[in-house]
């Protein structure tokens, strides 16, 4: 069968289940476009290249499975480069198919030709260039197993436009190849060998055995249904406090007596002062990123520590471990739930409740209020939603939260309560603002079953707000809340606390109308501070097809506490 390399590109995604991609074409990528618009795949037209790579990001956190994203040559594949990097922050996989002009004019500096392959080396797991259609049967499969295996990562493949329109013969035996080795499973893993892993989760339980203090630490390499479930299997017979990244909320229900908060800058003081004082941290599917350690020599000082991970480059690289494990959560933590039960070890329950009484001293909705301050409180606004959607008539399971980045990001990270793994989507490592509104969308044609809330800032919400004209397109269920101060929060926040209060280009000079905004690209939009019944429009069950925008006006003053200042330990914080 003669096929063209746009029709392979096609045909492969068809079958790796690819059910929907996002982008904006070009004339670089015209013939994969033509060939899309002929098959069963659903594309969804953004307003700009990097929204499409952010839905493709709502898809794979929400999923855990890998989504696609498309752009043509020059400045879209340029766009689409910064959610590329995002994802490859925070472990996301997804897979960016971009066109390129022909191959007789690469390095001619022809009409919007870019070294995307070039570009896109230090931000992805892996990148392709391709120049000749057989190429495609084998980068196409392998990106697939690179992007979901191991560390997950975004991988790139460039495309000229006369390899997508060149045809070539391909035999029916190629295609059973490629897809019974799907079938199978036969992905790219890395991993320490059985013997190994046997014989150090003998050491960790011996280490576990004899723990007064110990604590678990959980990442975003926590935070699936499997390793949830294994978590879970292993605190219910060694019941120790946990605490996590902001990567990791969602790995273990906010609503567990063993949850303890996030970890670092913007940290619960419990959960720092327990990674402080522990004397055994098992650290999972996490990393000791500087957000999270503060000052690494007082992170956890006096601790032994246990690291899982299946990335080999982060063991040792900025904490040195007792016993360390390649491998995914999920694999470890049931075998080590089962032999501590067969050991009958257990922990110091009176550990865990001197944490938690330290939490429920030192958790406060007033953290960062100005005093005698009448507006909403932000805090108690966001810990709220779950219980508002509830009354109107959304179940707080059916709920999934996106955000953008900034003192929303925080408050959400800190007060929502999260109570299930992948529900709680959030640009982590590179911090992206306008990731929130695109992810959401992903989110949320990942899961029309949910409700899905992007929590943004009136900084953040303007980095990507033309694609309310594609949330309004899709007429998706997805409720927009927008906390309106006037400000680059977070900036502004710095400043008041590192810069003497030099507001230097952190005040908005004037601020746009939201509400109409959003009303003039065919979204209901409510102001919550006149419309004290905000959450029956924006979560009705009647019209849970529809978005919604809302806003809420905010005091520039409000700040996010605790917060680390530089250079500090982390029980060294800003708490009042």
């Amino acid at each position: 069968m003669k096929l063209s390399g746009a029709q392979i590109i096609v045909k492969l995604l068809e079958g790796y289940g690819i059910k929907t991609v996002a982008g904006i074409p070009g004339g670089s990528i015209l013939p994969l476009y033509d060939e899309l618009n002929k098959s069963s795949i659903r594309h969804v037209l953004v307003r700009q290249e990097q929204a499409a790579g952010f839905i493709a990001q709502g898809f794979a956190r929400s999923t855990g499975k890998v989504a696609v994203c498309m752009a043509t040559s020059g400045p879209g594949a340029m766009n689409l480069l910064t959610a590329v990097a995002d994802a490859r922050c925070d472990s996301i996989p997804i897979i960016a198919i971009t066109g390129q002009v022909n191959t007789s004019l690469l390095g001619t500096d022809a009409f919007q030709e870019a070294d995307t392959y070039g570009l896109s080396f230090p931000i992805t797991k892996h990148s392709e260039m391709v120049k000749r259609p057989e190429e495609l049967l084998d980068v196409i499969p392998k990106a697939f197993a690179i992007a979901g295996s191991g560390r997950p990562g975004p991988v790139l493949i460039d495309v000229p436009r006369d390899v997508q329109l060149k045809e070539i013969e391909v035999d029916d035996a190629k295609w059973e190849e490629i897809f019974n080795r799907e079938k199978k499973g036969q992905k790219i893993k890395f991993h320490s060998s059985s013997e190994e892993i046997a014989e150090k989760i003998g050491e960790i339980t011996q280490l576990l055995k004899a723990s007064k203090k110990a604590v678990l630490y959980c990442g975003g390499g926590c935070n699936s249904e499997e390793a949830a479930a294994g978590i879970k299997s292993f605190l219910n017979n060694y019941s120790i406090p946990v605490v996590c990244s902001l990567m990791g909320i969602g790995s273990i229900s906010k609503k567990s007596e063993n949850f303890i908060g996030m970890v670092g800058m913007h940290g619960s003081y419990a959960a720092n002062l327990a990674m402080h004082d522990s004397d055994l941290v098992i650290a999972a599917g996490v990393r000791f990123d500087d957000r999270a350690t503060g000052l690494v020599k007082s992170f956890c000082p006096d601790a032994k520590i246990i690291h899982i991970d299946i990335d080999a480059a982060e063991i040792d690289k900025i904490l040195s471990t007792t016993v360390s494990l390649i491998a995914d959560v999920e694999s470890v933590f049931p075998v080590l739930a089962e032999l501590l039960n067969e050991n009958k070890i257990t922990a110091d329950s009176a550990w865990l409740k001197k944490i938690n009484k330290i939490k429920k001293e030192c958790d406060t909705f007033s953290a960062g209020r100005p005093q005698g301050e009448a507006k909403v409180n932000p805090r108690e606004f966001i810990s709220s939603v779950p219980d508002l959607a509830q009354k109107a008539g959304v179940c707080e399971d059916d709920l999934i939260v996106t955000t953008d980045v900034g003192q929303h990001q925080m408050w959400a990270a800190q007060y929502y309560p999260v109570i299930n793994p992948r529900s709680f989507l959030t640009s982590g490592s590179l911090g992206t603002m306008g990731f929130g509104l695109p992810a959401a969308i992903g989110a949320s044609l990942a899961n029309p079953q949910k409700r899905v809330i992007c929590f943004s800032g009136d900084g953040s919400i303007m980095m990507n707000i033309q694609e309310l004209a594609t949330l309004s397109e899709l007429n998706l269920p997805v409720t927009v809340i927008v906390f309106e101060n006037g400000t680059l929060g977070m900036v502004y926040q710095q400043q008041k606390y590192l810069f003497e209060k030099n507001y230097s280009a952190s005040v908005f000079a004037k601020s746009p109308d939201l509400l109409n905004i959003a009303r003039g690209f065919g979204i209901e939009a409510i102001d919550a501070d006149e419309d004290e019944q905000w959450y029956l429009k924006a979560f009705d069950p009647e019209r849970s097809a529809k978005p919604c925008f809302v806003r809420v006006r905010i005091n520039p003053e409000e700040c996010v506490l605790p917060f680390v200042p530089g250079g500090k330990a982390n029980i060294d914080s800003i708490r009042d």
